[in-house]
């Protein structure tokens, strides 16, 4: 029982990214933050779909995020992540980016990393 809607849940997340990712697109001069998340860690990156390539990513796993915080599945560390992020797409000169959240709400950890990538400089 439990299992059936985990895997509900998880079919509806798919199928909300599929849609979503039909219009959403980065390119080099407006990249796409895509953002996943699992139960224990939150990632970030920063996409060029035009050539699919990774121009900058940041994680909870990543050294930068262990110098701070020990626990990743929680609000605090999605935040620093979104700061990581924000840092390294100013570094490269990028300022705006198209925020594609991979069919999770916006809400929680997910809102966390993105408004901490705005106050970090980035416009979406």
């Amino acid at each position: 029982m439990a299992y059936d809607r985990a895997k509900a849940k998880r079919n509806a997340r798919l199928a909300r990214s599929r849609r979503v990712g039909k219009k959403v697109r980065g390119a080099p001069e407006r990249p796409r933050l895509s953002v996943f998340r699992s139960s224990k860690h939150i990632y970030a990156q920063l996409v060029d779909d035009t050539t699919g390539k990774t121009l900058a990513a940041a994680s909870t796993r990543g050294k930068a995020f262990r110098t701070d915080q020990t626990w990743g599945g929680n609000v605090s560390a999605a935040k620093i992540v979104g700061r990581l992020i924000g840092e390294k797409a100013i570094a490269q000169g990028i300022t705006t980016v198209v925020f594609d959240r991979n069919g999770f709400l916006y809400h929680g950890r997910v809102k966390a990393l993105g408004e901490a990538a705005r106050e970090a400089g980035l416009t979406f």
